[in-house]
């Protein structure tokens, strides 16, 4: 599937500011099952970028402003066709070590997953043993059917909710409310999966969707969140706990990492001598060409 992208995000200041450099989270990923044809970045104020990598190898853009650089607005624009090839998410072989729930990972495999089976500092194993005896008491043996199980019991446990104030609910918090957005839903799954000894990551990207005439007043395309979780022989495989599905050919990673908070789209603050309000803009438009 090819995809057009243009994304737009735009901080309006109450008076002018200078910036602090700013991480930018926006190039989509390159690998064999998806390919980026082209990339356009715009920074307003003019900005001087320098391309690299995250220790993750993530595609990671630095602007960097001039010292004497002032202005009210700060804008970021990309612009970017993406071909996407996993149209069948299931297009995997696994170990045969792998194909039954339990497995084990092996010393090598462990060691480079280390990050990915660590549990969040305040997370509780025992909310996540209890929620795990409630909504999936008795789980399928089979790998990629208990992972299919899991996904949907977490999609069918909450609802959804759009949050656009930066931040994740701690698991806490969203097994108390029973609700969040997708990056909520994403760090639930992620660690049930951990705390089950599979390894998963956190996913930022796009998902595209398309319009249905059906729906009036639909909600804007934004920016979506989902997992992936390494099976032995498959590699990373992607879960999306919001829609309670194996991820496709519909969805465009950005950018992974074991901590979900690391991999937010723009990421940098300003400066100023006095007090200033800010309001945050963005769009998003996805069309399949």
């Amino acid at each position: 599937m090819f995809l057009r992208l243009t994304h737009l995000t735009r901080y309006d200041y109450s008076a002018p500011v200078s910036f602090a450099p700013h991480a930018l989270y926006l190039r989509p990923r390159e690998s064999t099952r998806q390919r980026l044809h082209e990339f356009y970045l715009t920074i307003s104020p003019a900005a001087r970028r320098i391309a690299t990598n995250d220790p993750l190898d993530n595609a990671l853009d630095w602007a960097f402003f001039a010292p004497d650089t002032l202005s009210s607005q700060l804008e970021f624009r990309s612009e970017l066709m993406v071909e996407t090839l996993d149209e069948n998410p299931f297009d995997f072989f696994l170990r045969p070590s792998a194909s039954d729930f339990p497995f084990a990972y092996d010393p090598a495999e462990r060691i480079a997953l280390a990050p990915s089976l660590a549990l969040r500092a305040e997370t509780r194993p025992d909310d996540l043993r209890a929620w795990l005896a409630n909504h999936l008491p008795a789980p399928p043996s089979g790998t990629v059917p208990f992972l299919i199980a899991l996904n949907g019991a977490v999609q069918r446990a909450l609802s959804y909710t759009r949050r656009d104030e930066p931040g994740i609910q701690t698991v806490a918090e969203t097994l108390s409310r029973r609700c969040g957005s997708c990056r909520d839903y994403a760090l639930l799954l992620i660690e049930l999966c951990r705390s089950l000894g599979l390894a998963a990551r956190f996913v930022s990207g796009y998902l595209y969707e398309a319009v249905d005439p059906l729906i009036a007043n639909p909600a804007p395309p934004a920016m979506h969140a989902w997992v992936e979780v390494y099976l032995p022989g498959a590699g990373w495989r992607g879960l999306d706990p919001t829609r309670g599905i194996f991820c496709n050919d519909a969805f465009v990673p950005v950018a992974h990492t074991a901590v979900a908070e690391s991999v937010n789209p723009v990421q940098g603050t300003f400066y100023s001598a006095g007090p200033v309000t800010s309001r945050l803009t963005t769009e998003l438009t996805i069309v399949r060409l």
